[in-house]
């Protein structure tokens, strides 16, 4: 049904009627006519206004893809960066956690820290080695007699050290880094049973001896130097410096030494038969057969004499005596502790230094003036001679007669019926004592000399031939 318009207007009903009509009127279809629509004018281009919702133009679409391009290379980039930082991180934290165990990179360290901080460091020094754990001492162990270690020593300072000093032993890192018979504290420990008094030997001026056995069954011979000493320390590096660098038959061999804390051991190879003041004055010995004397003194005279020229350097011992000459088995000499040695140039005709040594075998120059020459060491061993001979000490405080110095007693010797008393081997001991122990050093024999008349090469007038 078609709605007229011609029907009466809305607006000349009362609001009831209006009602009235709504309720009671059936509803109708709303239909609606549209008239047809008229032809559009055709826009010029520029009249187009484009819609944000229309699709872009060909130019428009060339922009958004550089940009896209752009985006995505640089987010690339920036995953680069971020992969590149990541890795750097994870290398930092492991270097900084191996850095402790290389003392090079706790170095590299500590410059990258002091430049983050805005310090200005021009080097650090480098690190030094820690030391090794301070042992506790071993218990003192008991007194006994003398051995390896000088005993009766003799110090003075007050002689001028002007003229030559002596010249020290060689750097102790130099040698140590040489020689590599390095030992543990606890594997010395261990072989010498804790430093028990079963294993105790002897004991000196500056240490105490002990035997041990290494592990493969080596035995040895342990020397420690009192902790602390300053002697104990010039000591120890004088043995070092100087035993590892000469090797002989009749030399006392160093095996190896151990640095714990403020202890300094000394490991020699063991001589089994004691020392030679052992077996001429040791209380209930009996006396040596003749033919032990003659092969200890030409051992003896042989290693001195190697130490004095024959190994390249010079060394003058500084405290031959009877306790310092090991003996084995076969009664081969070895001549030990080399505490007090001192490396003497060629060109030098002495050096002066504190008189070390032990009363009874000091010469009386060395004594009066503190120079020394490897002359002294001949007026030493020139007492060793006489202890041989007549088997008394260097001073006797008991001696019946008052003369406690044995050179002294001996020089009142009457020697007119001498030779018809003693066979020749006795008189060519007695003739090379006689010389070594001459008052003025330069009237000595050289220890080569002494060795050729002692074996029996050269006739004892040849010691008058001053050298």
């Amino acid at each position: 049904m078609i709605r007229s318009n011609k029907m009466s207007s809305p607006s000349k009903l009362s609001p009831a009627d209006r009602t009235y009509e709504k309720v009671l009127s059936p509803p109708t279809p709303s239909v609606s006519v549209s008239p047809s629509p008229s032809p559009l004018p055709t826009p010029e281009p520029s009249d187009v206004i484009q819609s944000p919702l229309s699709p872009p133009s060909p130019s428009s679409e060339g922009v958004s893809t550089g940009l896209v391009v752009g985006i995505a290379i640089g987010g690339v980039a920036v995953l680069v960066a971020l992969i590149l930082i990541c890795f750097l991180y994870i290398k930092k934290r492991r270097r900084d956690h191996e850095a402790p165990t290389s003392p090079k990179g706790k170095t590299k360290i500590l410059n990258n820290a002091s430049r983050s901080s805005d310090q200005v460091v021009t080097s650090l020094p480098p690190p030094k080695p820690l030391p090794p754990p301070q042992q506790p001492p071993p218990p003192p162990p008991p007194p006994g007699p003398p051995l390896f270690l000088s005993s009766g020593s003799v110090a003075d300072s007050n002689y001028p050290s002007s003229d030559h000093p002596a010249l020290p032993p060689p750097s102790l890192e130099l040698v140590l880094g040489v020689y590599q018979g390095t030992f543990t504290y606890d594997e010395i420990k261990r072989a010498t049973n804790g430093f028990s008094e079963a294993n105790f030997l002897g004991q000196g001026g500056f240490g105490y001896v002990y035997k041990g056995v290494l592990r493969d069954g080596k035995v040895i011979g342990v020397k420690q130097l009192k902790a602390g000493s300053e002697q104990g320390e010039r000591e120890f590096q004088a043995e070092v410096g100087i035993i590892s660098r000469v090797h002989h038959k009749h030399l006392a061999a160093l095996v190896g030494y151990c640095i714990a804390g403020a202890q300094r051991l000394l490991v020699y190879e063991f001589v089994p038969n004691n020392n030679l003041e052992f077996h001429l004055h040791g209380r209930g010995r009996p006396p040596m057969e003749w033919s032990s004397r003659l092969k200890i003194a030409i051992g003896s005279a042989k290693g001195l004499s190697y130490l004095h020229g024959n190994c390249n350097l010079k060394i003058i011992h500084r405290d031959i005596k009877a306790a310092n000459i090991l003996i084995d088995f076969k009664f081969e000499a070895k001549v030990a502790d080399f505490g007090l040695a001192r490396i003497v140039p060629d060109t030098y005709t002495h050096v002066s230094t504190r008189v070390m040594g032990t009363f009874g075998y000091l010469a009386p120059e060395y004594v009066g003036s503190g120079k020394l020459t490897e002359k002294s060491d001949v007026y030493s061993f020139g007492v060793v001679l006489l202890e041989l001979i007549t088997g008394r000490r260097p001073v006797d405080a008991n001696n019946a007669n008052g003369d406690d110095n044995l050179v002294d007693w001996v020089i009142h010797i009457s020697t007119n019926s001498l030779n018809l008393l003693i066979g020749e081997e006795m008189a060519r001991m007695v003739a090379c004592a006689a010389a070594c122990v001459r008052y003025i050093a330069r009237s000595r024999p050289s220890m080569d000399q002494v060795v050729r008349v002692l074996d029996g090469s050269v006739s004892p007038l040849d010691l008058n031939e001053v050298i």
